[in-house]
C-alpha cells in the first residue's frame, strides 16, 4: 500500500494522519487486551486469579542502616523520610554513621 503524500494536500495528510493515529490506538488496545488475557490464564496454570497475584505486596521495604541509640527497636532503612529520631539527632550534631547499624 504505497501512498504518495507528497501529492495529498495538508487537509488529506491530517485526515491521514487522524486515522493512522485511530488505528495506532486500535492495535494497542487489542494487544493490551491480549496480554490481560495471556496473564490470567498463566496465574490460572498456577491455580492464582490475576487479580491475587496483583494484590500481593511485595514484602520487603529494605533492610534497616539505621537505629536509633535511645531505642534500638526504631529503625529507618535510609530511604523515605527521616524519622523524628533522625532529624533529633542530626539536629543535636550527630551525623548519620553514629546511628549506622
Amino acid at each position: 500500500m504505497a501512498v504518495n503524500l507528497e501529492k495529498m494536500s495538508l487537509e488529506d495528510l491530517k485526515a491521514l494522519q487522524k486515522e493512522v493515529e485511530a488505528a495506532i490506538k486500535g492495535f494497542e488496545k487489542r494487544k493490551k487486551k491480549e496480554a490481560l488475557v495471556a496473564a490470567q490464564k498463566a496465574a490460572q496454570e498456577h491455580g492464582f486469579s490475576l487479580d491475587e497475584i496483583l494484590s500481593e505486596k511485595s514484602g520487603s521495604k529494605g533492610l534497616p542502616k539505621y537505629a536509633n541509640p535511645a531505642d534500638p527497636d526504631q529503625t529507618w532503612t535510609g530511604r523515605g523520610r527521616q524519622p523524628t529520631w533522625v532529624k533529633d539527632a542530626l539536629a543535636k550534631g550527630k551525623n548519620l554513621e553514629d546511628l549506622a547499624l
